[in-house]
């Protein structure tokens, strides 16, 4: 939901500033393969719906080369500068990852709040699940966990850490500054 919050009001942004949704097009990115790797591992590991994912064996290994692929991509193409933002927030979601042996540190409250109850029952029921974790005092940076949401009253309601903000920014300004730059 964050991600296409962000597109639109890049889009949004884009547009009020004068700019052109086809200059996005003249954006030059090298190693575009490394990204859509990153995002099949990531698909094939994690269910969208919490439940069960394709690949269930390698999880924590994957998620971080997953991660790999992605910042490998990130730097090869800095020279894009809105992606400094976006990979701030992701290197903000890595470092939970990292403390807490490849899963993110969840909120249960959160994941009520925006309705996912099913994954709280669950994380109550095994302390871990997909990529999460139960957020405890046991586990480590809580404050970089998902323990945000947005409200179930707003449809694709989730739960969702500081760094995930910092990408969906980073997504929107790249955006907006890909239809606003000259050509």
């Amino acid at each position: 939901m964050l991600i296409l919050l962000a597109l639109v009001l890049g889009i949004l942004a884009g547009y009020a500033c004068r700019g052109r949704l086809r200059r996005l097009a003249t954006l030059k990115f090298h190693w575009v393969w490394l990204v859509v790797v990153a995002a099949i591992i990531q698909l094939l590991i994690f269910p969208l719906t919490g439940g069960e994912p394709l690949l269930r064996r390698a999880t924590v290994p994957l998620h971080f080369f997953s991660y790999a692929l992605a910042v490998l991509f990130v730097a090869l193409n800095l020279r894009v500068r809105p992606l400094a933002v976006l990979a701030t927030g992701a290197v903000l979601n890595l470092l939970p990852l990292v403390a807490n042996e490849g899963y993110m540190p969840v909120s249960l409250d959160a994941l009520r709040r925006c309705g996912a109850v099913d994954i709280a029952e669950r994380l109550i029921a095994e302390g871990r699940f997909a990529n999460v974790v139960t957020m405890s005092a046991d586990t480590r940076l809580n404050l970089l966990g998902d323990r945000l949401s947005v409200p179930l009253s707003f449809p694709g309601s989730i739960a969702f850490s500081i760094g995930d903000v910092l990408i969906a920014v980073g997504l929107g300004v790249l955006v907006w500054w890909g239809m606003t730059r000259s050509v």
